[in-house]
């Protein structure tokens, strides 16, 4: 009987310990986000450990949320690093088809591609901040993280005469708590997503026919689908993929309505 005690005090003195020296939470702590994708055609799951994100202005759909709105919409992002001629081809899809969505922008595609952020903004559709020139954030201080954000949008202002959407996606989707936190002291909304695939190097991408199924397979309800419109496979299945969303009965939102209906 002696024994079993001193082995029970031996275990709690040893759970004690890993407690009091596990290390305290840290909001520098550096994270890429992520989905489990599936093919069911339900929203994604957000793992607990990063749940903090909801404390700052952050959005995205999972199932917590879906539940909350399970109307069939979808809503279209892009991030733009640069005009290759397939973003023009990209909204070219979507002003036949009546869509608009939201692009995150560097600095250099305003520099040296006005006239289409201009047209985008003309289309209706909602330009964004992908910051100024699309570093590892996780890896910056206050100041500097914060220059990211404001130099764009004086970029912006200069170059389009008005103010960019306050929108935010981080480069490579690579965050902390901390940036989380520096974004919603400037008034930004974090836009991260629920579905996403490699569309990004033009060198390896999968062919338009596998990559319309590997969409259209984990299209959900209320799904933010981040694509890059940079991909000549994106450009050439845009308008087939949009079609077959309508076909089955989706519709397009857009960032102010998921904001607001996530609030």
């Amino acid at each position: 009987m002696k024994r079993i005690s001193f082995i029970l005090i031996a275990l709690i003195l040893l759970l004690a310990s890993v407690v009091i020296s596990a290390p305290p939470h840290s909001e520098t702590k550096a994270y890429g986000w992520y989905c489990k994708n599936n093919k069911t055609h339900t929203q994604p799951v957000l793992d607990s450990p990063l749940a903090f994100i909801e404390k700052y202005n952050t959005y995205y759909i999972d199932k917590k949320h879906g539940d909350d709105n399970p109307e069939k919409v979808l809503y279209l992002t892009f991030d733009v690093g640069y005009e290759n001629g397939n973003v023009e081809k990209i909204m070219d899809a979507m002003k036949e088809e009546n869509v608009t969505g939201a692009f995150f922008v560097l600095d250099n595609v305003i520099k040296r591609n006005t006239d289409l952020v201009k047209r985008m903004i003309d289309e209706g559709h909602l330009v964004c901040n992908h910051t100024k020139s699309h570093k590892d954030m996780t890896k910056l201080d206050k100041e500097k993280f914060n220059a990211q954000l404001t130099q764009l949008e004086d970029i912006y202002r200069e170059y389009m005469g008005t103010e960019i959407s306050k929108y935010y996606r981080p480069p490579e989707g690579k965050f902390s708590e901390q940036n989380l936190k520096y974004a919603s002291e400037l008034g930004y909304k974090t836009i991260f997503w629920s579905f996403a695939y490699a569309d990004w190097d033009n060198n390896s991408c999968m062919s338009p026919e596998k990559a319309k199924e590997k969409v259209l397979a984990h299209t959900h309800n209320g799904a933010v689908i981040l694509l890059h419109p940079t991909s000549a496979t994106n450009a050439a299945i845009m308008k087939d993929l949009i079609k077959e969303w309508k076909a089955q009965g989706y519709r397009f939102g857009t960032l102010d309505e998921l904001t607001a209906n996530n609030s």
